[in-house]
């Protein structure tokens, strides 16, 4: 049974009490979680604080597709194609797997951006030129590409949509961009009851650092559209000065498997995260060096073998 719980008394440093509504049974919440399942009858509170700026309502969720079973077979694999990976790790053990919602916030704007760069046009020249041939003076020709540069200056308008970054100190923005995308398009209107069943976790991040980082994507996005954007044959000194407007920031909560995996007894566990939508996974790999060493080892191998062959008998 789901069922949001608003929060009662605090259990201690760091915890808050609430009362489980299917048995009674008092449940200490941490209060970075969302969800506490009891451990008497099984059934998960939703605990509804009351929102504030940096812990804002949820406005969306995206649903876990992969359950447990799924997301152990799915991390096998990805484990096992890990050509230079350390041995002990396509064997590891696989640890705490758990699945979390992930607060994370979705973000979209009205970017605007005034620009100025170098545009390149090729254009072919025909050279006359003159060489000496067994001793008699020979002219020739030859075709030479050049690039006429020129100033280009304007500004480009256009929405951004779409952004996401995470809203967790537990999961670097690096970590979530490495497991993305999430197919935007299941979006789902935050319910209590959606969360059932799985760990939800509170923003860690403060707004104005979540802001921060999505205005930083924002515009290393706008600086690709943008190179893409200039004509010519080619094109240097880009400089643009971006500003965004009509900011939209939505909480989300976004459904990813964490798990730790320990592939030597005398070395810490390495976290993997899995994508609980589409079983996209990263994280950490140890590596195989004397895999790394074999493999240029063959390769140099058969280069020199390759030499020898064209040496020996011409090309």
């Amino acid at each position: 049974m789901v069922s949001g719980m608003p929060m009662s008394a605090a259990a201690g440093i760091g915890t808050l009490t609430i009362d489980c509504r299917e048995c009674g049974a008092s449940l200490a919440v941490a209060l970075e979680l969302r969800t506490a399942q009891c451990p008497y009858c099984a059934s998960t509170s939703v605990v509804e604080r009351p929102p504030s700026r940096d812990r804002p309502a949820p406005a969306f969720v995206v649903g876990f597709v992969l359950d447990r079973t799924h997301a152990e077979r799915t991390l096998r694999r990805w484990t096992a194609s890990r050509w230079f990976a350390h041995p002990g790790f396509k064997r590891a053990s696989i640890d705490a797997m758990r699945g979390v919602y992930v607060p994370a916030y979705l973000y979209g704007a009205v970017a605007n951006a005034e620009y100025e760069a170098q545009i390149g046009e090729n254009y072919t020249e025909v050279q006359t030129y003159t060489t000496t041939v067994n001793g008699r003076t020979v002219t020739r020709t030859r075709t030479v590409t050049k690039t006429e540069w020129r100033q280009l200056s304007g500004r480009y308008a256009g929405y951004v949509l779409d952004v996401v970054v995470t809203a967790s100190k537990g999961v670097p923005n690096d970590e979530l961009q490495a497991i993305e995308p999430y197919d935007l398009r299941a979006l789902r209107r935050y319910n209590p009851g959606l969360l059932s069943g799985w760990i939800a976790e509170e923003p860690s991040r403060t707004f104005e650092e979540c802001v921060k980082l999505a205005h930083e994507e924002t515009v290393a996005a706008l600086g690709a559209k943008l190179d893409k954007f200039m004509p010519g044959d080619s094109h240097s000194s880009l400089t643009y000065r971006p500003t965004l407007e009509h900011q939209v920031v939505d909480l989300l909560l976004l459904p990813v498997w964490t798990c730790a995996v320990r592939y030597a007894p005398d070395k810490p566990a390495l976290r993997i995260l899995l994508n609980g939508q589409t079983g996209k996974a990263a994280g950490k790999v140890p590596r195989s060096w004397w895999k790394i060493a074999g493999t240029i080892g063959i390769g140099l191998g058969l280069l020199a073998l390759l030499a020898w062959w064209l040496g020996a008998f011409g090309a």
